[in-house]
C-alpha cells in the first residue's frame, strides 16, 4: 500500500509541477527574478526531477499485470521513439508561436512555417508517440497508468494551448495564421541534415543508456 501512495504522490506531484509555474500570475513572477533562461532550466529541471521519481515510484508499484509484453516490443518502440526523436529535432529552437519552446518566435513566417506549419505542438506530439508505444508494451498497472496518463496529458495539453494561444492573439489572428501555415509548402529549417544527424545519435543514445535511464537493457535485442 505505501508503494502505491508513493506512486500517487509523484503523480499529483508531477500535474501540480506542470500546471502551478505556467500559470499567471506565477509564471511572470518566476521570469521577473529568474529571467527567461532562467526560468527555462529551472522549470526543466524540475520537470525532470519529478518525471525521474514517477518513474521509479512506478517501477516499485505492486506487480499487478494487464497484459504480456510483446516479442518485438524493441521494435515497436523503436517505430515510435525515432520520427519522436527526428521531430524534436527539426523543431527544436525553431520559432513556433502556437505552442511553448518556440524561441524567436516574432521571427516566425507562415509562409515558411516548416513542420511546425503541419504540426504545432512538436513536443507534445513526440511525447505522444513516446507514450504510446510505451503503453503498448508495458502491461502493468501502474506503467499503463504511466503511459496512458502521458498520452492524455499530450492529447490534452495540445487542446489547453490552442484555446490559451487564442485568447492571447485573438481568435481571428490565430486562425488565419493556422490557415495560412497550413496551406503554404513545408520546409525543413537550416542545417536540417545537422539535426536528423544529432536525432539520430540522440536515437542511439536513448538505446545505448536505456538500461541507465529504466533499468532495462534493450540495446542487446538489436544485436542479431
Amino acid at each position: 500500500m505505501n508503494a502505491w501512495i508513493a506512486y500517487i504522490g509523484a503523480w499529483a506531484l508531477f500535474l501540480l509541477t506542470h500546471a502551478v509555474p505556467v500559470r499567471p500570475p506565477v509564471k511572470p513572477w518566476l521570469i521577473a527574478r529568474l529571467g527567461p533562461a532562467g526560468y527555462g532550466i529551472a522549470y526543466s529541471a524540475l520537470s525532470l526531477g519529478v518525471l525521474g521519481w514517477l518513474f521509479i515510484a512506478a517501477a516499485r508499484a505492486p506487480y499487478v499485470a494487464l497484459w504480456p509484453m510483446p516479442a518485438a516490443a524493441h521494435w515497436i518502440a523503436l517505430a515510435a521513439m525515432l520520427p519522436a526523436v527526428l521531430l524534436l529535432a527539426l523543431t527544436l529552437g525553431r520559432p513556433n508561436p502556437f505552442s511553448f519552446g518556440g524561441a524567436r518566435n516574432d521571427q516566425f513566417d507562415a509562409q515558411r512555417p516548416e513542420l511546425i506549419g503541419r504540426i504545432r505542438h512538436p513536443v507534445l506530439a513526440a511525447l505522444g508517440l513516446w507514450a504510446a508505444a510505451h503503453l503498448a508494451i508495458n502491461g502493468t498497472l501502474a506503467h499503463a497508468l504511466m503511459f496512458g496518463g502521458f498520452a492524455g496529458f499530450a492529447v490534452l495539453g495540445m487542446w489547453l494551448i490552442d484555446r490559451r494561444k487564442q485568447r492571447e492573439m485573438g481568435a481571428a489572428v490565430w486562425q488565419d495564421l493556422r490557415r495560412r501555415s497550413l496551406n503554404a509548402r513545408a520546409t525543413l529549417p537550416p542545417n536540417a541534415g545537422l539535426r536528423l544527424g544529432a536525432g539520430a545519435i540522440v536515437t542511439g543514445a536513448l538505446i545505448a543508456g536505456h538500461q541507465w535511464l529504466s533499468g532495462v537493457a534493450i540495446w542487446p535485442r538489436f544485436v542479431p
